[in-house]
């Protein structure tokens, strides 16, 4: 780093920390509690609408190209869901808990006003990533002959390796595109993300359909469409990023730095990606358990209705998390110790609202929920015994989601990465195989027990979260930027 680098940083000093956490605690004293909380409550809803949608978007592509699938064949559908399924578990999960390093780096870094370490933080993540793609590609690659050697059926073992094989395209797009999506969220610029997203989806609805039906690639077209709309997302924003003028402190263009000290952002990169996939890797073994179940047509299907409903109202809770992990993150690197616990208390008490909001919507549509993806009776009728619990789940997720958007605003992810180990291996799977195997409650016992997983790591980091001395986080953070990523995180 250089000196100038170094004089700006150590002008965060502790004198400075003090002051302003005398000051903040002056103005609770003095009757402004409820104006900051409801100052606080309007800068995460004015971030939570756009960064939800995003969520929702970015959610939505790779399932518009399942749809398109499955409309040319069950065998097609089945190959492509276990391609994108390994996918998930092999390349997209561990790049979307790598991008979210950045969360920490370069939120900090903005609330520091230490701008151009943005565009340095964010290059240093595109080299590791596209890094880390070669190897990815090459498992990618033998998707089919994995597959065989696991005893799967051979048709759909065939349809798989295809899928995975013209998946490959995506890979550095994907992993491109969270670097970029983290670097303009931890400056509040939602909007262009918004735009970007949203077009992006559109141009994939598009794309799909011509190159699985207009030009006939089938299976091969779904998967070559989602590569397109990635590089024209990530192209989009590239643009925005060099010319707007809103990143021009941010952006300086590259630098020889953005390539040193690789391995310090690694420090931060390998538990934030353990963090993200211990979690993502658990719901996978649950759909590989019910495959063992008596009548395993009925429990995969209604499982994989469950799934979706979770992921698909994980995404409010993911946009949450992504709000409080900006605004901990800008605060805490500004050295507002004060400002940032405020907004970890506000975001728990909205995130408990959500979920109870969303628990008592899936439970009154219990009934009816089921015919959104069967027409099979049996199935829809399942599915409705098991909403509350998966509502109970949901409303563990909104928890814990929000928590581990401060998690990663902090700098917490190798304690989150514990923590969920814990919380999800230690007790959520080893309970779902207890509640489903030896209590024989099929597939109910799969969401009670990975349902006690969440929930201890909900009290795990609610433990942590209220118990944390905001003011030494403060300091953590200023040593951050001072030293680098490679900083210990606990």
């Amino acid at each position: 780093m250089d000196a100038d680098y170094n004089t700006q940083l150590l002008n965060l000093d502790e004198a400075h920390l003090v002051s302003e956490c005398e000051r903040d605690l002056k103005a609770l004293d003095n009757g402004e509690g409820w104006e900051e909380v409801m100052t606080e409550i309007r800068k995460q809803m004015g971030l939570a609408g756009p960064l939800v949608l995003v969520s929702f978007l970015q959610y939505s592509l790779q399932l518009i190209s399942i749809m398109f699938i499955g409309h040319l064949g069950e065998l097609q559908l089945s190959g492509a869901s276990m391609a994108f399924s390994f996918a998930g578990v092999t390349g997209f999960s561990l790049f979307l808990g790598m991008g979210s390093a950045l969360e920490t780096l370069c939120g900090q870094a903005y609330g520091a006003k230490q701008y151009h370490m943005l565009g340095i933080h964010m290059q240093r993540a595109m080299v590791v990533i596209s890094i880390i793609c070669i190897p990815i590609a090459l498992l990618w690659a033998s998707i089919q002959q994995i597959f065989t050697l696991l005893k799967q059926d051979p048709l759909i073992s065939e349809q798989a390796g295809i899928y995975g094989k013209w998946l490959i395209p995506s890979i550095i797009p994907y992993g491109l595109l969270q670097c970029q999506l983290r670097f303009l969220q931890t400056q509040n610029l939602t909007s262009p993300l918004l735009i970007a997203t949203g077009a992006s989806s559109l141009i994939h609805l598009f794309v799909c359909w011509g190159l699985v039906y207009g030009f006939g690639f089938g299976i091969i077209g779904a998967a070559l469409s989602s590569a397109i709309t990635y590089w024209i997302n990530v192209l989009v924003l590239g643009l925005y990023i060099k010319f707007s003028p809103q990143c021009q402190k941010t952006w300086t263009g590259f630098s020889i730095d953005g390539i040193k000290n690789l391995v310090g952002f690694l420090a931060l990169a390998i538990p934030s990606s353990l963090m993200v996939c211990l979690e993502y890797w658990s719901y996978e073994f649950l759909v590989l358990m019910s495959g063992l179940l008596p009548n395993p047509e009925l429990e995969t299907s209604m499982l994989s209705i469950s799934l979706s409903t979770s992921s698909l109202v994980f995404r409010i809770t993911y946009g949450f998390g992504s709000v409080v992990s900006t605004r901990v993150s800008n605060e805490l690197g500004a050295g507002k110790a004060t400002a940032a616990r405020l907004a970890a208390k506000v975001v728990v008490v909205l995130g408990v609202a959500e979920g109870m909001a969303l628990g008592i919507l899936l439970i009154a549509l219990r009934n009816e929920w089921g015919y959104v993806f069967t027409n099979e009776a049996e199935v829809v009728k399942y599915l409705s015994m098991i909403m509350p619990i998966l509502a109970t789940s949901n409303f563990m997720d909104a928890i814990q989601g929000v928590l581990s958007g401060i998690a990663r605003g902090c700098g917490w992810q190798k304690i989150g990465a514990w923590v969920n180990l814990g919380a999800y291996y230690l007790l959520g799977l080893p309970c779902a195989i207890i509640f489903t195997f030896l209590l024989n409650f099929g597939a109910k016992g799969l969401w009670m027990g990975i349902t006690c997983g969440s929930c201890l790591q909900s009290i795990l980091l609610l433990f942590i979260t209220f118990n944390t001395n905001w003011e030494d986080q403060a300091s953590k953070a200023k040593e951050r930027l001072l030293y680098g990523s490679s900083l210990p995180l606990i």
